[in-house]
């Protein structure tokens, strides 16, 4: 069988090598735009070709068994300690791989103008990319415990160039190292988790030491634990994905990058990796440590709710346009740690899917809010600095409006689709109190419609502000980026199973994994009421 998995790795990997390579042979004396031209397309390429690469693998993949994990790849890679190279994905994780391959090559797009003619930035910029895009592929694919770790942390190295080499906020610097600071603090509070469950691990009675592949997830599943051992270990992993999704009160280098990062670079980092942190709680947390999530769902669910309503009160707040849409991500981060934690088929599917959905309709938020902002004279996002749109650049308000409707979740959009199905699974969730909570959450719905249909109003109603009367409108270029992302919310919103045949059964199992406490056939009825 075709390695279709490693092959969606390798690739971007080789485009950034390739990238890299192509300043090659040129003169250190010749001008600084010399053979600009090539690593646009280049990366580009690479791109366009990951994506016909993911085509192959949803081909591959066998929709009737999405709870399972295919087109796996095992090998040893330190089996002294029981790392393997173990990579699969089952339907969620296939999602979020796609979410990243669609993604990148329409940033890359959107980014075309950005870097100008520097030849030495630019390379720099499409190689950070096309390096961040493998890592995101990866860390979806990973089922051992330490590489699902090293590629956690991998991931920062280019996030952290990019918003800090290449933002467009005076903190952008400041914005980076206040991200580098918490994802390494998640980081290392993780290691410390995952050490510890190495040590759970059985040891061989005769050789004293533990097996080979004793880091595979599919090993660990199950695995009989201490329960104070098993909740303190939670609480690490926990620690660190609540950091990345981001969730109150671990939230606040989300706005800041949001604010001095380019659009791209915070649609790859809000919209895709971010998403790591709700996978992770979803793929490890819950099947590994099952008791412990129960035992912490209450405490969970609590903070999820705090952060939907916090995120869109805060969001209402903002003066500034990106960082307001990095808020909205606050508040729809809220919603699927809470439908993850509801123990329901019903709120996990809609997690899942919600993942997907905030990326769409997000990454377009971004993108379309980062058109805007190149076309003011002063590049400025402060959302006064604005007026009167509509009028002046049609298209690019119809699109803004659209994916601004996904994000307060309209009815025929699918982040409605999502939306719902984590409250109504939340209503029927296990946790004491989670109905009650459920009913707290839905503020939040009312608060997103009005930091949305305010900020449009702001800047696309009334008389166009002065200066801005004759501001170009989208070209085909930013058509071709933001008509893909368009084009998916509407789909999916309309025949939401599409995706929902690959969240649906995952949902099941992980619900499965946790009732491990409860009678067979409560958990029986649970997966059956879907």
């Amino acid at each position: 069988m075709f390695p279709w998995l490693t092959a969606l790795i390798a690739w971007p990997l080789v485009g950034a090598a390739l990238v890299g390579l192509s300043a090659l042979g040129r003169s250190r004396t010749g001008p600084a735009s010399a053979g600009v031209g090539l690593a646009r397309p280049i990366a580009l390429v690479f791109s366009l070709v990951e994506v016909a690469l993911l085509v192959g693998t949803f081909i591959a993949f066998d929709p009737g068994a999405a709870a399972e994990h295919q087109l796996g790849a095992t090998y040893a890679w330190i089996p002294q300690i029981g790392v393997s190279y173990a990579v699969a994905v089952d339907g969620v994780g296939l999602l979020l791989v796609a979410l990243a391959v669609v993604l990148v090559p329409l940033v890359l797009l959107a980014a075309w103008k950005e870097q100008g003619r520097d030849e030495v930035r630019l390379r720099r910029f499409v190689g950070l990319v096309l390096l961040l895009e493998a890592f995101m592929v990866a860390v979806f694919c990973a089922r051992d415990v330490f590489l699902f770790y090293v590629l956690f942390e991998a991931m920062l190295i280019p996030a952290y160039f990019l918003i800090g080499g290449f933002g467009q906020g005076e903190g952008r610097r400041k914005a980076a190292v206040k991200f580098l600071m918490f994802s390494l603090g998640g980081g290392l509070i993780m290691l410390a988790a995952v050490i510890a469950l190495y040590f759970q691990v059985p040891p061989d009675p005769e050789t004293g030491l533990r097996a080979s592949d004793a880091f595979l997830t599919a090993n660990l599943t199950g695995l009989e634990m201490d329960p104070v051992a098993e909740r303190l270990i939670f609480i690490g992993f926990f620690i660190a994905f609540a950091i990345k999704a981001p969730m109150v009160p671990v939230h606040s280098w989300l706005p800041d990058v949001a604010g001095n990062a380019t659009a791209g670079t915070s649609t790859l980092l809000i919209c895709v990796l971010d998403k790591v942190g709700t996978f992770g709680m979803l793929t490890l947390c819950l099947p590994l440590f099952p008791e412990a999530s129960r035992w912490a769902a209450p405490f969970v669910i609590a903070l999820a709710v705090i952060s939907v309503l916090y995120g869109a009160i805060m969001a209402i707040m903002q003066t500034d346009l990106l960082r307001l849409v990095g808020w909205t991500s606050v508040s729809h981060f809220g919603f699927i740690i809470l439908g993850i934690f509801t123990f329901t088929p019903l709120g996990t599917a809609g997690s899942s899917f919600m993942m997907l959905n905030h990326g769409l309709a997000t990454g377009a938020l971004f993108l379309v809010a980062g058109f805007l902002v190149s076309r003011h004279p002063e590049k400025s996002q402060k959302i006064a600095a604005y007026g009167g749109l509509r009028s002046v650049t049609p298209v690019l308000a119809g699109t803004f409006l659209v994916a601004g409707l996904a994000t307060l979740s309209l009815p025929g959009l699918a982040t409605f689709v999502s939306e719902i199905m984590v409250l109504i699974g939340a209503f029927g969730g296990s946790p004491a109190g989670s109905a009650a909570w459920a009913i707290a959450a839905i503020p939040g719905v009312v608060l997103a419609a009005v930091y949305v249909l305010l900020t449009y109003q702001k800047i696309f109603t009334g008389t166009p502000a002065a200066g801005l009367e004759a501001l170009p409108d989208l070209g085909t270029r930013e058509r071709i980026v933001a008509a893909p992302l368009v084009v998916g919310l509407l789909v999916l919103g309309l025949v939401p199973g599409l995706a929902l045949t690959y969240v649906n059964a995952p949902a099941e199992q992980s619900v499965a994994l946790t009732t491990v406490d409860e009678p067979a056939d409560a958990a029986t009825q649970m997966g059956s009421d879907q």
